[in-house]
This record gives C-alpha cells, structure tokens and sequence, in this order.
C-alpha cells in the first residue's frame, strides 16, 4: 500500500468519524427540543393510608429491645482449631481440616 492509499483511507475514517459525531449530536439535539415542547406529565402518588377499624383499642408493638453495642462477657471466644492438648481432652475442631495442597511438575524453560 502506498502512502497515497494509507493518507486517503486515514482521511475517509476520519470522514465517517465525523459523520458518526455529527449525527449523533444531531439526534441528541431532536430528542432534547421534543423533551421539552411535550408537557411533562407528572406521575400520581399513591392515597394515604387509613388506618384499619378499630386501632385505637389494639395493642401497639412491643417496644425494641436496648442494646449496649458491647459484646457480652460471659462467653469466652473458642479456636477453631483446639490445640493438642484440648483434642486429647476430647474437644471437637469447629472446621473440617484444610485440603493438601497441590503441587504440579516445574514449569520447563522453552
């Protein structure tokens, strides 16, 4: 290819660039002037509830209950893993045991 072809074929995609811009502008300024000669209609909220027949005579909900934000005392935290001497004891792991890990043959220079 010449650098005639190369020149001509740069200034034809940068035509189309152009074009595709110009368009794309064009469309975005005829959806913005109908936008705004339509009347925005506005969407309609929904009645206010009513309360039922009789709620004044019913119990309201219990209260909720207070919170410290403190962590409780009386429960000491526990391992996962107990060491040795809490397994002979006869304590229960709380997760499984790891898998092995595996191992693949060195990877071989080309």
């Amino acid at each position: 290819m010449s650098t005639d072809d190369g020149k001509r074929a740069y200034r034809n995609d940068l035509l189309l660039a152009a074009a595709m811009v110009a368009a794309g502008l064009a469309i975005s300024g005829l959806s913005a002037m109908q936008l705004k000669a339509r009347n925005p209609e506005m969407a309609q909220a929904t009645q206010p509830l009513q309360s039922t027949p009789g709620a004044e005579t019913k119990p309201s909900a219990p209260p909720e209950p207070v919170t410290t934000g403190t962590r409780p005392s009386n429960v000491p935290p526990e391992p996962a893993r107990p060491d040795a001497e809490a397994l002979k004891a006869g304590a229960q792991p709380a997760l499984p045991p790891a898998p092995a890990e595996k191992t693949a043959a060195p990877i071989k220079d080309r």
